[in-house]
């Protein structure tokens, strides 16, 4: 009967933390170019990028396969400006498409 009770316990206690953490969803992210406008200084200068900007490139890092695939982009995200300002900021560059 004790180990029924010790049992019974444990499956109570871990049905309590299953359902009582918080959920871990990832936010969507809406893939916008216009987003990495505060890099755009940082990119085409040799000037650091801002906090702004790192949090920004951060933010659409699972954009930067589509925006190389983009013609018109290609040349803004495909560049070694970019690949200083992504590791400046943390970011791994070139992204795995």
């Amino acid at each position: 009967m004790k180990r029924f009770s010790f049992v019974a316990l444990c499956v109570v206690a871990l049905v309590v933390m299953l359902f009582s953490g918080e959920k871990c969803t990832a936010e969507p992210v809406t893939c916008s170019p216009t987003e990495l406008g505060p890099c755009l200084e940082a990119i085409t200068s040799s000037t650091p990028p801002s906090e702004t900007c790192c949090s920004k490139l951060r933010e659409q890092t699972p954009c930067l396969c589509g925006y190389l695939q983009d013609p018109n982009l290609k040349p803004l995200v495909d560049n070694p400006n970019t690949a200083r300002v992504a590791s400046t900021c943390g970011v791994a560059y070139p992204p795995r498409c």
